[in-house]
């Protein structure tokens, strides 16, 4: 007899199986059955907790078979544009992937440089909670020098850059696929940033001291969306934290992240034995808890909702 735990992990094996197969026989198509318990395991959401609108404006990745083969890149990303919800405030415009077909290439370039594929997946909802969180908070950014770590995209880097008047923002992350995708987007929105200086970087957590000396304690605030998850980036991440704040004036990183069973803990136990302080909050903003509760209460626009995974904490880190 099939268990909960054998039917879930049968499931992610279909949710990879499509993944992987580019084009889909009809002896392959799940049933509808099946689809609808892919969708209930898959932690991926189409609208996430929709803080900041969002619409297609330009869509790649409907061209024919014969347009996809030619065009790999192309016919996998399309341009999202996002509507920021204060009035006067620019339109940001991403590129990102909008398919749900995966390369073997995307996981040879995982092995190879140490780094997992999430930043091309999707756009996270706590990244959607990070860049809301700036929006709302766009004083404490103000000509402050910012870097965000394992940006995806670069929404919440973007936001900062378009509303908050800093000084210089940093968007980077581990994945080099990633970073490419960063700086088409930076190039697409120049002309939102003003005075603010903006610009895309490689940035593995686990590195080199002297790739990275260059911009030692020179960060007065860096944030950073679910960044946490995997265990064996935990301690990488804490040290990275630790050399690009400023250890003089003040200075914090700021954290979104969902508890995922004990993995926030753990990361956290890193930050300490680094001499660091952290605190937790749960409900930080009014909007944002609304929403929380709501799937909490069974909205099924997010059947997969669990707390634990899926709602982002409020983490500071301070010297």
């Amino acid at each position: 007899m099939e268990d909960g735990t054998t039917k879930a992990s049968s499931l992610r094996w279909r949710i990879l199986r499509q993944a992987l197969l580019h084009r889909r026989s009809s002896h392959m198509a799940a049933d509808d059955q099946s689809q609808i318990g892919m969708k209930s395991i898959s932690r991926k959401t189409i609208n996430g907790y929709n803080l900041i609108p969002c619409r297609l404006v330009n869509d790649h990745a409907n061209n024919d078979s014969a347009s996809s083969s030619s065009k790999p890149n192309q016919s996998r990303d399309a341009t999202v544009c996002y509507t920021l919800p204060i009035e006067g405030s620019p339109k940001l415009f991403l590129t990102q992937r909008m398919d749900s077909l995966a390369n073997l290439s995307d996981f040879e370039i995982c092995n190879q440089y140490d780094i997992d594929n999430t930043g091309l997946v999707c756009q996270w909802p706590s990244e959607d909670v990070l860049a809301y969180f700036c929006l709302s908070h766009a004083d404490m950014f103000r000509s402050k020098r910012v870097i965000e770590l394992g940006s995806g995209y670069g929404l919440a880097g973007l936001v900062i850059a378009a509303i908050t008047e800093a000084s210089e923002v940093i968007i980077s992350d581990g994945n080099p696929q990633v970073v490419n995708y960063i700086e088409r987007n930076i190039d697409a929105n120049r002309k939102a940033f003003l005075g603010t200086r903006v610009k895309s970087m490689t940035l593995h957590w686990n590195h080199d001291e002297i790739e990275i000396s260059n911009i030692y304690n020179t960060f007065d605030l860096i944030v950073a969306s679910d960044c946490t998850f995997f265990k064996e980036f935990h301690k990488g991440l804490a040290q990275t934290v630790k050399v690009l704040l400023k250890k003089e004036g003040p200075s914090e990183a700021i954290f979104f992240s969902p508890r995922r069973g004990d993995s926030l803990d753990k990361f956290l136990e890193q930050v300490e034995e680094s001499g660091w302080q952290s605190s937790i909050t749960e409900n930080y903003d009014a909007e944002i808890w609304k929403r929380h509760q709501k799937f909490m209460n069974g909205d099924d626009s997010w059947a997969s909702y669990e707390k634990d995974h899926c709602y982002p904490l409020l983490v500071r880190i301070t010297p």
